[in-house]
């Protein structure tokens, strides 16, 4: 295998762990910031690894498009051309297989689909080519080509899903050329049928890939359902090769995936969330667009060491959540209406900034809000390497979901 991944501890069967490629090492339970057309949306590289991100995803269908695999290449791959300079996973284009269904024909070789940017131009996606694509992006982890399914789905056509996911699995393993510090990932789908979901992981891990993704959930299904199917798949998986849950999710959707032995996550939510003016907190989340924050003088969240809640002197950082001896920092005392500190922004101006619609809101709010990921992950990996992650688990979600904001 090209790719390494070390285990580092265990809590049960949550896992940390490191994942070394060609462009540095990211550490496991890892949650990967969405950059789908290279750029991580209203953050420059710089602000994105001041969170603690430490590996990006990109997107093959959407840099197929604009501008072009070619392009990429000729500039020097993603790294060189985003300025982004760790690790990259890139997706293959199967999810808008589901996502752009309208533009999607299938067949046996592959997908055609029609431009979403101009809706007249056709592109054929097929297994070997979006690994060709992949290699001129130069992403450390390749993703195969598959198809998403939406749930609820008919048993029948779950089942021909996953025939056919593994045959472009295995033509994607056969496209993909070995080298040293990058790697493949193979699939597994079976949408919410636990047998299938047991056969494609028994396929994928006879071809033999470098990590393990698990796709096809959080599409449509209840949460209990998810948790169910990632109990019952994470197991069939090789002990040691990553396994990444795909398009996964709130903070409380990663606890539980976590628990259940998954150690990569990706998810448009806290970037996204930034740009529609709503901050997580460790006690919830916030509209900064509600009227009640106009004269709040605190900090979006008093425990976030971001640029917009800075407290520590210096520009320093505040502990991160679950930090061993828990956050003793002054700024944790904060209750409303207390004065605001030298560095830290005011919600009532990031509520100013968001009704003025100020670029500068989404700015903040996106950083902020990929900041808290951030700190949560690092607290998992605390908590896993302490033996303690039951107790981090349930005080982070009694807090989140019971605490007031504001």
């Amino acid at each position: 295998m090209s790719l390494k991944f070390n285990l580092i501890a265990a809590d049960g069967t949550a896992r940390r762990g490191a994942v070394e490629t060609a462009h540095g090492t990211f550490q496991t339970p890892a949650f990967m910031a969405v950059g789908t057309a290279a750029t991580v949306k209203a953050l420059t590289m710089d602000m994105v690894a001041a969170t603690g991100t430490e590996v990006i995803l990109g997107n093959t269908y959407h840099l197929m498009l604009r501008p072009g695999g070619d392009l990429v290449e000729q500039m020097g791959g993603l790294h060189k051309f985003s300025g982004w300079r760790g690790p990259i996973l890139t997706d293959s284009g199967g999810f808008q297989v589901m996502s752009l269904s309208e533009l999607a024909k299938m067949s046996e070789q592959g997908v055609e689909f029609t431009s979403h940017i101009d809706g007249g131009i056709k592109h054929f996606l097929t297994p070997e080519k979006s690994v060709q694509i992949q290699h001129q992006l130069d992403s450390n982890i390749t993703m195969v080509l598959d198809e998403c399914l939406k749930l609820p789905a008919p048993r029948a056509r779950v089942d021909k899903n996953v025939d056919m996911v593994t045959r472009w699995a295995r033509r994607s393993r056969d496209a993909f050329t070995d080298r040293p510090g990058y790697g493949i990932f193979g699939i597994v789908q079976g949408a919410d049928q636990p047998d299938l979901r047991a056969r494609s992981a028994a396929a994928l891990t006879g071809i033999g890939f470098d990590g393990y993704a698990i796709g096809g959930l959080a599409v449509g299904e209840p949460q209990d359902v998810m948790f169910d199917i990632i109990a019952k798949t994470a197991p069939a998986l090789p002990a040691d090769r990553p396994r990444y849950l795909m398009g996964v999710g709130t903070p409380i959707d990663i606890l539980g995936a976590v628990e259940r032995g998954i150690d990569m996550f990706d998810c448009v939510m806290p970037t996204r969330a930034g740009r529609t003016a709503q901050a997580f907190t460790r006690r919830g989340t916030l509209n900064m667009r509600n009227a009640k924050f106009r004269d709040d003088a605190g900090p979006l969240d008093p425990e976030c060491g971001c640029p917009a809640c800075r407290f520590p002197p210096n520009g320093g950082v505040a502990p991160c959540i679950g930090a061993e001896g828990g956050n003793t920092h002054p700024a944790a005392q904060y209750q409303r209406g207390t004065p605001p500190r030298e560095g830290n922004l005011s919600r009532a101006y990031i509520h100013h900034l968001v009704k003025s619609d100020e670029i500068l809101g989404a700015m903040l709010l996106t950083q902020h809000n990929l900041w808290f990921y951030q700190d949560l992950m690092r607290g998992i990996r605390a908590a896993i390497e302490s033996g303690r992650f039951a107790e981090f688990k349930k005080q982070f979600i009694e807090t989140y979901t019971g605490g007031k904001n504001g």
